[in-house]
Parts: structure tokens; sequence; C-alpha cells
């Protein structure tokens, strides 16, 4: 109300484009939130296993969590699937094979279907450690972060922004819900350490 008053009382000679934007800016109804979230990683999805993806037009780009590269140490080298290959959802596969297993079909000569038990999509590896990684999501791999090639340490460095592993379709949209949200994220994490 103070802002809708003051405007009131400008002198008839003020420019007349300038007090347009304070009331574009406030609109009344409007919630106000104080967030200590990052606004890079507010709209990040995570797994278990500490991958992340972030959609943007139907295409989510995939890396691992600040926690997870924490955890690795330095990373020196960055194992990645070929463009083109098919990713499942890990945790739905998961769910069903206790092994951590993803399924993949491929077809032989003969012309019957046989399963195919492929574990990972690619790995990091570290002075200290390395880690399978899994898709957080089903699609196929349209990308991959070329630069990790000549410097892994970016994963460390940058893992939210220029420290991305692949980029991929996503087949089915409706797998995001599965995955947690930042807060859930933060308390997944906190459960680890306690």
């Amino acid at each position: 109300m103070a802002m809708r008053a003051a405007l009131r009382c400008l002198p008839a000679s003020f420019p007349p484009g300038l007090p347009l934007l304070p009331r574009l800016l406030w609109r009344s109804g409007s919630p106000r939130t104080l967030t200590t979230t990052p606004a890079l990683t507010a709209a990040l999805k995570f797994t278990e296993k500490h991958e992340w993806v972030q959609v943007d037009g139907g295409i989510g780009t995939v890396g691992i969590s600040s926690y997870a590269q924490e955890a690795l140490g330095d990373v020196v080298y960055c194992g990645l699937p070929e463009v083109g290959q098919q990713l499942d959802q890990m945790g739905k596969v998961h769910n069903v094979i206790k092994n951590s297993i993803i399924l993949s079909r491929l077809w032989c000569d003969s012309g019957f279907s046989h399963l195919f038990l492929t574990d990972e999509f690619g790995a990091l590896e570290s002075v200290k450690a390395a880690s399978e990684l899994y898709s957080p999501l089903t699609g196929e791999v349209t990308e991959i972060n070329t630069e990790l090639a000549e410097n892994p340490g970016l994963v460390n460095k940058e893992c939210y922004a220029k420290g991305w592993l692949i980029k991929m379709t996503i087949a089915k949209p409706e797998e995001l819900d599965s995955l947690m949200d930042q807060a859930a994220y933060d308390k997944f994490v906190k459960s680890l350490d306690e």
C-alpha cells in the first residue's frame, strides 16, 4: 500500500515508464518466500545413488551431487556411454532385481528376445574410489560432456554446472515424480551421516 501511495504523489514531470517497473515487480497477493537453496539446484531432482537430473525442454542433463563428488574425492577418469545408448531408470529395475541390474533388450539373429544384464551406464574413478553411474530416468543419451575427457576434475569443481555427465531424452516424464527434490535429498543425505 505504501508503494501505491508513493507512486500517486509523484509529480507529473516524473518519467512515465519508471513507475510501471515497481508495479510490475510487485503484484498484490503474490507469495513472498525466502529460500536458502541456490537457484541452480532448486530445479534438480535426485536419486538415492546421488545422481541428479535437470529437465529443460524434454532433455534431461544428468550429473552427480556435491555429496557424491566429495565422497569420491578428486575424479581422475569419467567413463561415459555413447550417444544413442538406451537407458532405463535405475530405481524401477532396482526394486525388481536386488542386484541393481538394469535390463536391456537385445535381439539375436534367430529372432528370439534375450535379456542381457548391464550394471550401469558409466563410471567415475577418483584417487581413492570408483563409482558406477545409474540413470535417473528412462531415455536415450543425446550428448556426453566431452570436456570431462581432458578435465575430469570439473565433476569436483562444478558438479552442478560444467561437471555434468550426459544429456538424455526423457521417455517417461512421470518417472520424475519418483525422484527427490532438493529438500528431500538434503534430508536423505543427513540421514546417511547420522
